[in-house]
Parts: C-alpha cells; structure tokens; sequence
C-alpha cells in the first residue's frame, strides 16, 4: 500500500496542524488517498479502525482474523481511492460494507481448527456474585448471537451495537428499507428465542456494548 506519489504544496493534510487533520472529513481525506497522500490514509485508518474491528470481532470472534480483515479492507480502500466518489452513506458505509463482506467470506470457509495447547487455568480469585452474573450474561449473548444465521448477526451487530440507523443498515447490507426492517424483526425473534434458552433477559442484547 505505499505510493511514490509526493503530496503537492496545497495539500489538505497539514503535518504540523492536528486540529485541522481531524476537522477533515472522509470525502477530503479520500481525494488525498486518491492523490498518494499516506498520511490522509493513516489518518482514515486510525478514525475508523476502532468501529471496523468491533464489527469484525463480533461477527467473526476471531481477535486474528478480525485484524486481517480490517486489513483487508483498508488495503481496498488503498486500491479503490481513485475510483471511490462519495455517495449515500458515504465512506463509513463504503467500510462497512466491504467489512462485512469480508466476513459473509471468511464465515463461509471451511475451516479445520486444532488446538496445539492447553488452555490457561481458570482464575480462582473470588468475584462478586454481580460480576459472575454480569460476565456468564455476556458470555451468553456471545453465544447466542454466534449462533444467528450472518445476515441476523449483521443486522444486530450495525443497529444494535453500533447504534446504525435501519436506513444506513439497509445501504450497508444492500437492502431496501423494508427488506432490512424485516431482517432486523426476524434477528430479534430468533435473538430473543436463543437467549431465553440460555435463561437470559432480551434486555441483556442492549446491555452488551
């Protein structure tokens, strides 16, 4: 992902100005990348990498695969910068939804997984009850929502966790309105159905952020 492109005189990004670096916004900093700027795409990547992984890791929760997808994307956004134009959700839901292509990909693959060491001893110092509680709730809605169909986790994980909107979700997974209020009806259904198996609250999914 390096460029040889020098940043012209009038560049955007100014070394020396942070304040201005992180008043830019997406669409400025993406005609830089456009330009070969690196420090307008280091810039990009440090604002949404936070946000990407989040998604990542709960779709796939895999700590190493979610780091290469997040590296995965923002080499597409490398490759893609000079053909990228800002549109409808713009480059958050450009992210977004290559990330979650980029799972919807890594979820279909068979894999065979072994297990070469023992896992660590549990801890035996003594929680409080509350904490036990609250961790086997987390743990549990872990579970639960791993255990959705992808398009049902997508749809949880980008307007429950990351608080999107129906509308920005919809551009996000390529649906119109209606298909992604429908989806996001049955992943709750089915969400609250695996949750009350476990003996946990629906109320814990809105907990869990």
């Amino acid at each position: 992902m390096r460029s040889e492109a020098v940043p012209a005189d009038d560049s955007l990004i100014a070394a020396g100005d942070p304040i201005h670096r992180e008043a830019l916004d997406d669409a400025a900093l993406m005609r830089e990348v456009a330009h070969g700027s690196v420090d307008a795409f280091t810039l990009l990547v440090d604002r949404h990498s936070p946000a990407l992984y989040r998604v990542a890791m709960r779709m796939l929760s895999d700590a190493a695969e979610a780091e290469d997808v997040l590296q995965d994307c923002f080499a597409r956004l490398w490759q893609n910068a000079p053909r990228w134009s800002p549109s409808g959700a713009g480059l958050v839901g450009w992210l977004h939804r290559v990330t979650m292509n980029l799972c919807f990909d890594r979820k279909r693959r068979f894999r065979v997984v072994t297990v070469e060491t023992l896992p660590d001893p549990a801890d035996e110092t003594p929680l409080a009850d509350r904490r036990i509680e609250a961790d086997q709730a987390s743990q549990a809605v872990a579970d639960a929502l791993g255990d959705l169909p992808e398009r049902y986790r997508a749809a949880l994980v980008l307007c429950y966790y990351e608080g999107f909107s129906n509308a920005l979700a919809a551009e996000v997974l390529d649906l119109n309105i209606k298909a992604m209020e429908s989806l996001l009806f049955r992943a709750r259904r089915q969400m609250r159905t695996l949750l009350e198996a476990r003996d946990v609250s629906c109320a814990d999914l809105e907990a869990q952020g």
